[in-house]
């Protein structure tokens, strides 16, 4: 399996790359939940489960050789540790939704379950939130970086998670601190995006300069 092969790889203090086995194995629950409830298939959702709790053990995998140093250090890609738990919370929240209608998945117990692990997975990239937006104030890194692309995608996951768990749970307060979250995902992803048109105009000066005349 590709992911074996990944983590094969894997050695102390890493950066917040280590986290994207998770975040590829839950991007698979997210589409298989999602299918599943608009397919009315059930063995998509019980595979999709399967991917949830895989993904949930790589993730303590890889929390456990995360450096926790590039919370203040990190060039981008140190906020995949909380984006990976935003996209679980989301696959959950899918899961959820998708015990309705035609489809009979989890029993009480189960749901229960199902329910209670994707709030506190909610919880917990929040808090992961909280903690990476308090490191950038206190050490800004305001120069352009390509991960900084790493930055925005699980800004965008956490207000995704948000207003899923919202309608899956019946949680109507929280939509409003998920249009929160999302309108500060959009306005990340303009600074990033202006960052990257100004490093590649600074780039094209520089071929400029240089060339033969």
């Amino acid at each position: 399996m590709l992911i074996a092969l990944v983590m094969t790889h894997w050695t102390r203090r890493m950066p917040g790359t280590v986290f994207l086995a998770c975040v590829a194995t839950q991007g698979l629950a997210v589409l298989g939940a999602t299918l599943a409830a608009a397919e009315s298939t059930a063995w998509l959702a019980h595979a999709a489960l399967v991917l949830f709790w895989l993904g949930l053990v790589l993730y303590g995998l890889a929390l456990a050789r995360f450096d926790p140093r590039q919370v203040t250090a990190g060039a981008g890609d140190h906020w995949v540790a909380g984006g990976a738990l935003a996209i679980s919370a989301l696959a959950g929240s899918k899961l959820v939704a998708a015990d309705s209608g035609p489809l009979y998945l989890w029993n009480d117990d189960d749901s229960g379950v199902l329910r209670a692990v994707t709030v506190a997975l909610l919880v917990l990239d929040l808090a992961w939130y909280v903690v990476l937006l308090v490191a950038e104030a206190l050490k800004p890194r305001p120069r352009y970086e390509v991960r900084r692309w790493s930055t925005v995608f699980p800004m965008g996951m956490s207000a995704a998670a948000t207003l899923s768990v919202a309608a899956a749970l019946d949680v109507s307060w929280l939509r409003t601190p998920g249009q929160v979250l999302l309108w500060i995902a959009v306005a990340a992803w303009l600074a990033v995006a202006a960052g990257a048109v100004a490093s590649a105009r600074a780039g094209l000066r520089s071929l400029r300069s240089t060339a033969p005349r």
